[in-house]
């Protein structure tokens, strides 16, 4: 049925999108389940997935129509993780890399997992951070094999923009990559990395309040997709803060979680644990994928218009706004409009159903 294209095409003629729509599936993953990718890019000031983690209760009621892709931004919450066992939990370069057809994913459980650690991070701030390390060993039972510390300063500096983009640089980025290297050739196979940053606050003071981009977002995902593409195995970044003071002034709930805990790695630590292994045969492919969900104005991006050139449907979740301006007017008539992720998902729902009947 899937490959059908006669029939989609008189379907097509004949106006039922519909159920072209369902034809046109992808190819079925083993057990017959289908596949959507569910994706809020980093650091451009999502009103949704913008925060802590506050994208997860949308992203899981997904998983029960589907297995789901997601990049970190949309689970990871300090201390908590939105995280299910339907999800497949991929840092951004990786991503793009499969919706580009150069990589697939291996479903993996129980990751051993090792963790970097800036040399800049002064020894209180480390000690908390190894004892969050054991913590989510003694409660998760997560394999974390060890940590490196990096032989010098990683030097990450954050900037936000006047137009609200989360961006900035690292000086010394091949210094986390040497550490990377040690833990792979101790038989890890995923990484968590922690780089010391400044304190963000002045930054955008107004975050805890739910208001504009989180000021250090662009620049994890700087050191992620490198040790990405250089290594080509999962991993996240973790900041580390001189302060990790628990704060006590009420704030917004979507970056509470942020403020109620001494270190952001338990989260990374549980995504990574069956973060799925980056591989070039076998696995899941993109010619698996079904559909990919978006915010409405953040539409210029690889998975986008890999979507196009694949017949994949792409879905713009109108309550969904960022800082960018790439709304489907500027792309293609072909993205599906949606005015919330209830209705998208009820959507997705509705065809489902039309297509077991």
């Amino acid at each position: 049925m899937h490959n059908n294209n006669n029939k989609i095409k008189d379907i097509f003629q004949k106006g039922s999108f519909d159920t072209a729509f369902l034809l046109y599936y992808k190819i079925m993953l083993p057990n017959g389940e289908k596949l959507g990718a569910f994706i809020v890019p980093t650091g451009i000031g999502a009103s949704i997935g913008g925060y802590a983690g506050d994208a997860s209760p949308y992203a899981r009621e997904f998983t029960k129509v589907s297995k789901l892709i997601v990049n970190p931004n949309v689970v990871n919450a300090g201390c908590f993780s939105g995280i299910t066992d339907n999800m497949l939990y991929v840092e951004g370069y990786s991503l793009d890399e499969f919706f580009k057809g150069n990589i697939n994913l291996s479903p993996s459980q129980y990751n051993k997992i090792g963790v970097v650690f800036d040399k800049a991070i002064p020894d209180d701030v480390l000690n908390v951070h190894i004892n969050t390390i054991n913590a989510v060993k003694a409660v998760y039972g997560i394999d974390i094999a060890g940590y490196e510390l990096t032989e010098d300063d990683v030097g990450v500096e954050f900037t936000l923009e006047d137009n609200g983009i989360s961006t900035g640089l690292v000086k010394n980025i091949e210094t986390l990559k040497s550490a990377c290297l040690k833990l792979l050739q101790k038989g890890c196979n995923a990484l968590a990395l922690v780089c010391m940053f400044e304190d963000p606050e002045d930054d955008n003071p107004d975050y805890a309040n739910g208001i504009g981009t989180d000021p250090v977002g662009g620049v994890e995902a700087i050191l992620s997709h490198y040790i990405s593409k250089e290594l080509n195995v999962p991993c996240a970044h973790s900041p580390a803060f001189a302060d990790y003071q628990i704060y006590s002034d009420l704030i917004d709930g979507r970056a509470a979680s942020e403020y109620i805990t001494p270190t952001f790695l338990p989260c990374i630590l549980i995504g990574l644990n069956n973060a799925p292994q980056l591989v070039k045969t076998g696995g899941i492919t993109i010619d698996n994928l079904d559909y990919l969900v978006m915010p409405y104005n953040s539409l210029g991006s690889i998975p986008v218009f890999e979507c196009f050139k694949r017949g994949i449907k792409v879905f713009a979740v109108k309550e969904n706004v960022t800082v960018l301006n790439v709304t489907p007017d500027k792309i293609s008539n072909k993205i599906i409009e949606v005015p919330d992720y209830k209705t998208c998902l009820n959507y997705i729902k509705d065809l489902q159903f039309q297509e077991a009947h």
